[in-house]
């Protein structure tokens, strides 16, 4: 990099200013809460679709056909936030870090581990001159990070198991508006459990081992509908996992956390329950049972329920206002590049084991 290109974070005094590239759905949104951020303001829009056109001149904001064309101008963004497709995110994450740009990477941070890895090697090579988030917002979760503060106090003991869920219908028209998502590829394992993996990962720690098996029985597309997983954790805690984008059930971080208002919510439900040698917590609903340090451990004996009080904040918002301290030098990335390239490879390690049906070991972070 050379000193032209070297970062400049931006000043406090005034907003970051922020362009996102990808303008399809979590592209659009990622532009609204940047407009209604009192932190940033909305720079650009990179995006080659006729329809993008329209989404920028609404926006008032100039628009861009390439990351290249953007990060060409005398004036660039101090940062970019990257909704494009998965196959393009390490390229376009390293045309950002050569131009001396913040950027955010919508998760998975890559199509493929070999391609996270590439990316992991350019990002460790630039040092603290790669200023990179990788968008696994739901790692800004305050439900969340009240779940792993209760477990590292021990208030639950040593992690024994872990069990998960995410149980939701999608509608006829998600497929008829993207055949894609009825061929190997499109099925919930590589589209929705990677939230689900870095989630538990933040919980209970690296996981290991898998074992996996999958059914299209429901809807007899090509790829699945559902799948069940075992999950052993390097701690020697075991895990279990239900996976279904065809299942009539409120039982999904999306409708039991409360916290993105486009879904219905039921309160009563859970996604996660983490068992201990002292208690147990159930997640989001923050239920929490445990035996008294100095009570004898029985399943004769009651233990003390109580409800850990916790904040429903939008994780989206938490993540931009988190992007904006990241653009400016001020916090290191929650999430980075190592932590994508992780959740890539329990959900790759996943598919494998769906496929084959062995257990599949997994890397740890090197």
């Amino acid at each position: 990099m050379t000193a032209a290109q070297s970062p400049q974070p931006a000043p406090a005094s005034r907003p970051i200013r922020i362009a996102v590239a990808g303008a399809g759905l979590i592209g659009r949104r990622h532009a609204e809460l940047v407009q209604q951020s009192g932190e940033c303001t909305l720079a650009a829009i990179v995006d080659p679709s006729p329809a993008a056109a329209a989404f920028a001149d609404g926006a008032g904001v100039p628009l861009f056909r390439s990351l290249e064309e953007l990060l060409a101008q005398e004036d660039k963004p101090d940062a970019v936030i990257l909704a494009t497709p998965n196959h393009l995110h390490v390229a376009h994450a390293i045309e950002c870090i050569d131009a001396g740009v913040a950027v955010l990477v919508e998760k998975p941070v890559a199509h493929t581990v070999e391609e996270a890895e590439r990316l992991v090697q350019r990002v460790e090579h630039s040092g603290s001159d790669a200023r990179v988030l990788v968008g696994h917002h739901r790692a800004h979760s305050p439900i969340l990070a009240k779940a792993r503060e209760i477990i590292r106090q021990g208030r639950l003991g040593k992690i024994v198991a872990v069990t998960g869920s995410a149980l939701f219908y999608k509608p006829d028209n998600y497929f008829e508006e993207g055949a894609w998502r009825t061929q190997t590829g499109g099925g919930p394992i590589l589209i929705n459990l990677i939230h689900e993996i870095g989630n538990l990962r933040s919980l209970c720690g690296e996981i290991v081992s898998v074992q996996a098996a999958t059914s299209s029985a429901t809807r007899g597309f090509e790829v699945e509908d559902t799948a069940a997983m075992l999950l052993r954790f390097a701690s020697g805690a075991l895990g279990t996992f239900i996976l279904s984008d065809a299942a009539a059930s409120a039982r999904s971080w999306e409708q039991t956390s409360q916290e993105n208002k486009d879904y219905a919510h039921d309160a009563d439900e859970d996604c996660y329950g983490i068992v201990g040698t002292q208690g147990s917590l159930s997640v989001p609903t923050m239920r929490l049972k445990t035996f008294a340090p100095d009570q004898k451990r029985s399943w004769y004996e009651p233990m003390t329920a109580s409800v850990v009080d916790g904040e429903r904040l939008d994780p989206l918002v938490l993540q931009l206002q988190h992007f904006c301290a990241v653009t400016r030098g001020e916090a290191a990335p929650l999430v980075g590049v190592r932590d994508g390239l992780q959740n890539l490879r329990v959900v790759e390690a996943i598919a494998e084991a769906a496929r084959t049906g062995a257990v599949v070991r997994i890397p740890t972070q090197d």
